[in-house]
């Protein structure tokens, strides 16, 4: 137990991708008897109730997500609608401003924790109140597309701007013509309330007491250490996050079915629950899939112009691949699906929860990034700078994958004489050792905490 306990407020964006990783958080800071305010859509309480782990210490405060215009009407998370309505609960959040201020008030935390809610900081300074933008991806992407010339508020980056490093980075990242676009085009994409997505970041950034992150600093502390140079305040990187172990067993269908393969054999494939890919990318997938020869498991969500995974199957694909290949639109249970001894290649779309499940499993990583900046940056770490998994080559001007290129990035981790497979099935093992080192994630806890203590 730390030497004074704190007590945190929790204010994440309205995204289960969120919402989840800022209740492992939460676990981690009650276990060193810190107390947590956890506030949460009222109706999404249920999803993450048995994600506390310590319900003495951590309390959820229901939000009531206020009905904005053109969103159903029990929607209160991105869960709830399709990617377009997006912007639609960013405004429903920003409602919330005048509630969380009376919540502030009356529980009386001494920091608040939040991420998308650039209006936040001002009202907790007039509370007397410090406030922490903490986000639940590592610090790279905010150093390499956030800090420095580029933070100022409103301003578009061309893609010759974002192909250069800004100046000072202690690093230098390659970018597909594809992804520049892409890049660029976020700083202009208005996220709610009529505010751009990347503005409502950096205000937050330029406006909090301190600015935090996952990560470890052996691997994260020059990009931490050069946005603490930049933004000239306090940046706290919290550890890995590392899941805890799961509650809960397997689902026994599952069991059953992985039951059936050798170990190392089968190949699970998730697509992120807020990106569906579109038909033509969905179909290459799964033909890539199947064009492995190797039975898999692959969670998606059907694509936008389907209404169930079974109508958007390739042609015959159901009955080639009978007994050994399933798409299945459900919700799995990821971190125990990693952890069976059957499964062993993970594809994954990079965001920062899935690399850290990843990366703590004994799979070997295929990398497909898509939609998300962070999920960018996070590919190319892993595959270039940390060559702990293979990315699945694209086109360079139209992004696209093919089912040869999933196919071929597949069979270069699991095939034993594969060269660059074998470097990184190497490099995978050293680093999934150094994460779950004793000391790892509690060192750097506490060092977080200290700091947290240190702005007060």
């Amino acid at each position: 137990m730390d030497a004074t306990p704190l007590h945190i407020a929790i204010y994440p964006w309205f995204a289960m991708g969120h919402l989840t990783p800022y209740l492992h958080l939460a676990n981690k800071l009650a276990r060193r008897g810190h107390k947590i305010s956890f506030l949460i859509p009222k109706r999404t309480q249920t999803k993450l109730q048995h994600l506390n782990l310590h319900p003495h210490l951590i309390t959820f405060v229901p939000i009531t997500v206020p009905h904005v215009h053109g969103l159903p009407h029990h929607a209160e998370t991105t869960a709830d609608v399709p990617f377009s309505l997006f912007t639609l609960i960013a405004t429903a959040m920003d409602q919330t401003e005048k509630d969380i201020e009376l919540l502030l008030k009356n529980l009386k935390p001494q920091l608040v924790f939040f991420d998308f809610q650039y209006w936040l900081p001002n009202m907790t300074k007039s509370l007397g109140i410090k406030c922490v933008q903490y986000l639940i991806s590592y610090p790279l992407s905010t150093a390499y597309l956030g800090a420095g010339p580029r933070q100022s508020i409103g301003k578009g980056l061309s893609e010759d701007d974002l192909n250069e490093p800004p100046p000072g980075f202690p690093d230098s990242y390659e970018f597909h013509a594809h992804e520049l676009r892409f890049l660029s085009a976020t700083r202009k994409l208005e996220f709610g309330s009529g505010v751009f997505l990347y503005d409502r970041l950096a205000i937050g950034t330029n406006l909090a007491d301190a600015i935090g992150f996952k990560g470890c600093k052996e691997i994260d502390g020059p990009y931490a250490d050069y946005l603490e140079s930049v933004y000239k305040k306090p940046v706290l990187i919290s550890g890995p996050l590392l899941p805890e172990p799961p509650n809960s067993t397997l689902e026994e269908k599952w069991v059953n079915w992985l039951g059936k393969f050798e170990v190392g054999s089968v190949i699970y494939c998730a697509y992120g629950s807020e990106s569906p890919l579109n038909q033509n990318e969905f179909q290459d997938l799964l033909l890539g899939l199947e064009e492995t020869g190797y039975p898999f498991l692959a969670a998606l969500k059907p694509p936008s112009e389907f209404e169930s995974i079974e109508e958007a199957l390739p042609e015959g694909f159901k009955e080639r691949v009978k007994g050994r290949g399933v798409a299945y639109g459900g919700w799995v249970q990821q971190q125990l699906i990693l952890g069976h001894p059957s499964v062993g290649c993970f594809i994954t779309h990079c965001g920062a929860a899935s690399i850290t499940e990843g990366l703590v499993s004994e799979c070997q990583l295929v990398l497909l990034p898509r939609l998300g900046v962070d999920h960018i940056m996070n590919a190319r770490m892993m595959s270039r700078k940390l060559k702990v998994g293979v990315e699945v080559e694209k086109g360079e001007e139209d992004g696209l994958f093919s089912k040869e290129s999933v196919c071929k990035a597949v069979k270069s981790v699991m095939d034993d004489g594969n060269e660059v497979g074998r470097e990184v099935r190497a490099n995978h093992t050293k680093f999934r050792n150094f994460l779950l080192s004793n000391n790892l994630e509690s060192s750097c806890l506490d060092t977080f905490c200290e700091k947290l203590q240190d702005l007060l």
